[in-house]
């Protein structure tokens, strides 16, 4: 083409589900599709050139299994239930009258020599949700096709042909018309593509129209169980769906821009954009547009470069005070034009001036509910100002299939990059007008558990199990981890310290003041020994449980080991001590707790056997458990936990992790219960292993309203913990089992600048926010950020009265010159409290210049007090 000549422009509008039935998780189901009408579907992969992706119109499972060569899709590998979904068109009913075909052309010399398998088209796909997105990534239905010793394959049914194998290439063409005993009658046929003639018609077969209601899609199913060749079945062209009473809706389409997520942090932007594997196309670009002075104005263009097939946008100075519109913009060539794509959504405007900021807390999403539509419409109800997902994005077993650790490095990305798009597909609706922060935990970089050590490469000789990951370090390899790092956690604001570690993995520990708050992203897993390594080997360490139960941990509390490591302890140090920017409060994100809360049946010495283990009753109390001694948590090592609770507890911060499966609210102590944070754990989204909490205790008076296990208590590894509330899972007696019955759910978390309290609230799933009922017993809990350090201080410095209009931060520092705490002062007045006595210094500063410095001395009785001029 001599000029850019435009076929169409698509917006890539929000996502919602249709429905097929009346069963599903969402109780606010739109129906987005057009009315019945006549509809003729022709793919179009003849215009494109080659590339790892199927197009916009389509799913492909797995992702790195369909690509676009010489003008058709490809099925590059063999094996079981590979398919690619149609996303934009749908037979609701299943009674409509249909013309199918697609021409097909066989790759593999050797398809005849596989006893099970079939090659054709998938018909009245439906998944477990009434979602077209849980039909294209778990749909079942009718196949239809030739076997591999060329037989019809009817579902369950196979009829004989002239065939002894399958053809080289065929044309499968699919009839289907009402008949009058209000199913449909099928008529499959076979044809040679070169001329059209007929090579086989099968005779009428009778199907039910729930057989054929759903979506459509191609198959290739080789089956070879869990095995998976690398080498192409077949390929699939010219493929023509046409009916009377169809529904079609272009805005289902996925990519090539899958979503985009976002932070702002001292007016610099960052956003990233996940884009389709469509970088092999000649002449694309990606750019990045905002809506401003009533036009479109382009930021910046690219390509498509980054193994994670994401494109990072970052902007300085971002000083808009009114929310601006951006979209991510698209352009794919075809051999008779280019097409652009658009995915819009908001750069919100800071809320500086806003009193409450409040934070979604959302982690540990497997498949169970996918789309987890139901989420996403309670979320819409709330209010919130940014959103946080604290790892676990994703599990191994993600949509299927397993996981890919060996073979062609760019399969393995690409296997990532399916099951992330996944969450983005379930999620991007939370995030596409919000900021957010997302980091990794173990299994987004295909672990169970991570023992970082600094960023060595783990035993992969003892295979990519539990043996592996305890020798420390990560499995996949470094290029991969830092592939799947960035897609991530790219948009976060710059790391702290951007030297990587051991092999070149990157790290993105991280500051990210926003609206008043500042918040430390933290990095659990990276620097952490692994406590095989450290641990006397009579402990009989496995999957970072200790076997041996005539081992006590506890004696081993100042083992030399790491938990955050020397680099995030010296970022800490600082941030804690950092109230620029206008921050008025702290909170550290992260992986994890400082805490082990869980328990198990007394004995066992591994939580292999937390998913079977048997739901209670609601309202009945467990007997016969004790705590657990889990080194996955960050209750492990103990020393280095109390050091870090030391540190964070300086700047009077509130703690929200996730990684638990187990929502808990408690309150961490040190030298005694309750002279830390608090900290909140939020529910899984989709609980893949439902821990429980039921310590040993009397339990006459147990009931949901005063449940028995709060109180004061020390871990398995003797860390002391009061507990204020947690989700213990119970039997809810209601299906999907595996949603209802393990305790999931997302967490809010409100920041009030003004009154200094922290507000978390904990939502059930499948409960509407509105009702009164909504959240987990003990919620909500709200705290000050005095709490954070204050509530169990004895001793107490001269009360403070500040007599300028200029409110400044106060430090106290104790006699060796250390910091104690540092703190914006909410009002005029404020009382100083300390846990040790003796001499102080109480320094005033205002835009971080030390302003007056008073030395004082702590006491256990009435005070002085002091007024300050500033």
């Amino acid at each position: 083409m001599k000029r850019r000549e435009y076929l169409k422009t698509i917006v890539l509008g929000s996502v919602l589900p249709m429905a097929f039935s009346s069963y599903g998780l969402s109780p606010y189901i739109e129906e987005l599709w057009d009315a019945k009408k006549k509809v003729k579907f022709k793919s179009q992969w003849d215009k494109f050139q080659d590339m790892k992706w199927a197009g916009p119109e389509y799913w492909g499972n797995r992702l790195q299994d369909w690509e676009i060569r010489n003008g058709a899709v490809e099925c590059v590998v063999s094996g079981k239930n590979r398919n690619l979904h149609l996303l934009t068109v749908m037979h609701q009913n299943g009674d409509s009258a249909l013309d199918l075909e697609v021409t097909i052309a066989v790759k593999h010399p050797n398809l005849d020599s596989y006893k099970k398998g079939c090659v054709g088209m998938l018909l009245g796909s439906k998944g477990k949700f009434d979602d077209y997105r849980s039909a294209a990534v778990f749909g079942k239905g009718l196949e239809v096709g030739l076997n591999t010793k060329g037989q019809l394959q009817v579902g369950e049914q196979e009829i004989k042909t002239p065939f002894s194998k399958i053809p080289d290439a065929f044309k499968l063409q699919i009839k289907a018309k009402p008949s009058k005993n209000g199913g449909q009658s099928l008529i499959v046929r076979i044809l040679n593509p070169e001329n059209n003639k007929e090579l086989f018609e099968s005779p009428k077969l009778e199907v039910k129209n729930q057989d054929l209601a759903g979506t459509f899609a191609l198959l290739s199913n080789i089956d070879l169980g869990w095995k998976v060749e690398d080498k192409p079945t077949c390929s699939f062209s010219d493929w023509v769906i046409e009916g009377n009473a169809l529904q079609e809706n272009e805005t289902q389409l996925f990519g090539p821009v899958c979503f985009a997520q976002y932070s702002l942090n001292r007016e610099k932007l960052k956003l990233m954009a996940q884009c389709s594997p469509f970088e092999s196309l000649s002449g694309h670009s990606v750019g990045l547009e905002i809506f401003k002075d009533g036009a479109w104005q382009t930021i910046s263009k690219g390509e498509l470069v980054n193994d994670g097939r994401n494109k990072l946008f970052e902007v300085e100075n971002w000083r808009e005070i009114s929310d601006v519109p951006y979209r991510v913009c698209v352009e794919l060539p075809q051999s008779d034009g280019v097409k652009r794509y658009y995915y819009e959504g908001t750069i919100k405007a800071e809320p500086k001036d806003k009193e409450d900021l409040n934070i979604a807390v959302l982690n540990c999403n497997m498949h169970y509910g996918f789309p987890d539509q139901d989420i996403v419409d309670n979320l819409n109800k709330l209010s919130y100002d940014v959103c946080v997902f604290l790892g676990d994005q994703f599990y191994e077993g993600t949509g299927g299939y397993g996981v890919q650790y060996e073979g062609e490095y760019d399969k393995r990305c690409l296997d990532f990059l399916r099951k992330w798009m996944m969450f983005g597909w379930s999620y991007r609706e939370v995030f596409r007008h919000h900021p957010c922060s997302i980091i990794t935990d173990d299994h987004d970089v295909f672990h169970g558990n991570l023992w970082g050590c600094g960023g060595t490469h783990a035993d992969t000789s003892l295979g990519f199990e539990s043996a592996a990951q305890d020798t420390g370090g990560y499995k996949m390899d470094a290029d991969w981890v830092n592939m799947a790092q960035f897609t991530q956690t790219g948009h976060l604001p710059d790391p702290y310290d951007a030297t990587p570690v051991k092999q070149g993995i990157n790290v993105y520990y991280t500051q990210w003041d926003y609206a008043g708050v500042s918040f430390a992203i933290l990095e659990d897993r990276k620097f952490k020994s692994a406590p095989k390594t450290v641990l006397p080997e009579e402990a009989d360490v496995f999957n970072g449980f200790i076997r041996n139960t005539d081992f006590d941990i506890k004696k081993h509390r100042d083992i030399d080991a790491e938990l955050l490591g020397e680099r995030q302890e010296t970022f800490l140090k600082n941030w804690v001590d950092d109230w620029s920017n206008d921050t008025q409060m702290k909170i550290l994100l992260s992986q994890t707790n400082f805490a082990t809360i869980a328990t198990l049946p007394k004995g066992e010495t591994s939580d292999s056997i937390v998913p079977k283990l048997t739901m209670p009753e609601k309202g009945e109390y467990v007997e016969g458990d004790d705590f657990t001694v889990d080194m996955d948590s960050n209750g492990w090592p103990q020393k280095k936990r109390d050091e870090t609770l030391e540190i964070i507890r300086k700047g009077f911060t509130f703690h929200i992790a996730g990684d638990q499966h187990l929502g808990t609210f408690v309150q961490y102590g040190v030298e005694e219960h309750g002279d830390s944070g608090f900290a909140f754990t939020g529910p899984a989204l989709n609980n893949i292993w439902p821990r429980r909490f039921w310590p040993p205790v009397n339990a006459a008076n147990h009931s949901v309203e005063n449940p028995a296990y709060t109180g004061d208590y020390e871990d398995g590894f003797g860390n002391k913990i009061s507990v204020h509330a947690v989700t213990n899972p119970y039997n809810h007696h209601k299906e999907p089992a595996i949603l209802y019955n393990r305790s999931t759910g997302f967490g809010m978390v409100s920041v009030n600048k003004k009154k200094r309290t922290i507000t978390s609230s904990c939502y059930q799933r499948f409960k509407d926010v509105n009702e009164t009922d909504a959240q987990y017993p003990g919620w909500p809990i709200t705290v000050t950020q005095e709490d954070q350090l204050f509530k169990k201080a004895k001793y107490k410095l001269p009360k403070v009265t500040i007599s300028s209009d200029v409110l400044p931060v106060i430090r106290v520092v104790d006699g060796q010159g250390d910091l104690v705490y540092s703190l914006p002062l909410a009002e005029k007045t404020f009382l100083p409290k300390v846990y040790k006595e003796g001499n102080y210094t109480m320094q005033f500063l205002v835009d971080n210049e030390l302003k007056k410095e008073i030395k004082v001395k702590s006491s256990v009785g009435n005070v002085e007090a002091i007024s300050i001029w500033i």
